[in-house]
């Protein structure tokens, strides 16, 4: 696969290689040991912090804050993809969160258990919700220390691929049975964001994608465990009842534009604010921070805040 060179982060020749193995140049490890927060580097202000959600390695976050704010700051959650296996890792997120302190966002970029390290149903799920809900009190602390306040009435969610699913489904929270992974929510997504997602995970698993990638997070084919289809894929949960914004581009060829097509036009026939953006290239230039595609979105985000 031939690619242009990330101006931010790595390449995308480093986020994939033949046989879907990451050799990402930014390392997973960074702030994985101890616990609470750790303050780190940060290419755009230094306000960079490693918070835990869990005692598993890949139960962390990590928030970067704006230099300075007039208000309480509106927060994108980030949350990276790589069909919901542990070969790809959180630093797929770190060029498109280093963008949104400038645009007055804290950001958010998530890591949780994938399958091949504890993850899958409804692991994953749990994960996920986790850390959005870890916003309501490590996230507030970790922001008032900077003298800042979190926004959590304006909580985005932004995910690529399968984390455009797990975007798409941390939304429907609210909605979801009590009981159910995810359900009853301290945080509630205010506006949702999906970059070429699997949102349809009956059709992922019908026309293969990743390999069966569909089938290895829910262990099971639809047929086999309904169920878990049902509460987990974003377009059988509709209406989300949040503005969305589906970004995908027409030449992917890992994940069909059609996933995204079909969604929005199922979401729209149950009265969902939800919008289409289809942009030219492959599956992966809806993440590079110099794409036309990024700036589309980061558009978005400033009209969701006048």
């Amino acid at each position: 696969m031939t690619s242009p060179r990330m101006r931010v982060g790595v390449t995308r020749r480093e986020l994939l290689t033949v046989g879907g193995v990451s050799v990402a140049a930014v390392a997973v490890g960074h702030g994985l040991t101890g616990c609470g927060r750790k303050r780190t580097a940060s290419a755009h202000d230094g306000r960079v912090q490693t918070l835990r959600y869990g005692s598993d390695a890949s139960q962390f976050v990590e928030l970067t804050l704006p230099a300075a704010a007039k208000g309480p700051v509106p927060v994108a959650v980030v949350i990276h993809g790589g069909f919901w296996r542990s070969a790809y890792g959180l630093e797929l997120g770190r060029p498109l969160a280093a963008t949104l302190p400038g645009r007055g966002w804290a950001a958010l970029n998530i890591e949780y258990r994938r399958v091949g390290n504890g993850g899958g149903y409804p692991t994953t799920l749990i994960d996920v919700a986790a850390a959005i809900d870890l916003l309501a009190d490590e996230g507030q602390i970790a922001a008032r220390d900077s003298d800042l306040e979190l926004d959590l009435e304006r909580v985005v969610t932004i995910g690529h691929s399968a984390g455009g699913h797990l975007a798409a489904w941390a939304a429907t929270r609210p909605g979801q049975d009590a009981g159910s992974p995810g359900a009853a929510p301290r945080v509630t997504v205010s506006a949702l964001v999906s970059q070429a997602g699997v949102l349809d995970l009956a059709a992922c698993a019908r026309e293969g994608l990743g390999a069966g990638a569909a089938q290895a997070f829910l262990a099971g084919e639809p047929g086999d465990v309904p169920d878990r289809y049902e509460q987990a894929s974003p377009i059988e949960r509709l209406p989300v009842g949040v503005p969305t914004l589906c970004v995908h581009a027409s030449r992917d060829g890992n994940v069909p534009v059609s996933q995204s097509e079909n969604f929005v036009a199922a979401a729209q026939a149950v009265g969902d604010d939800a919008e289409l953006s289809t942009v030219e290239g492959d599956h992966f230039v809806v993440i590079d921070p110099e794409h036309p595609s990024w700036a589309l979105v980061l558009d978005w985000l400033d009209r969701l805040l006048r």
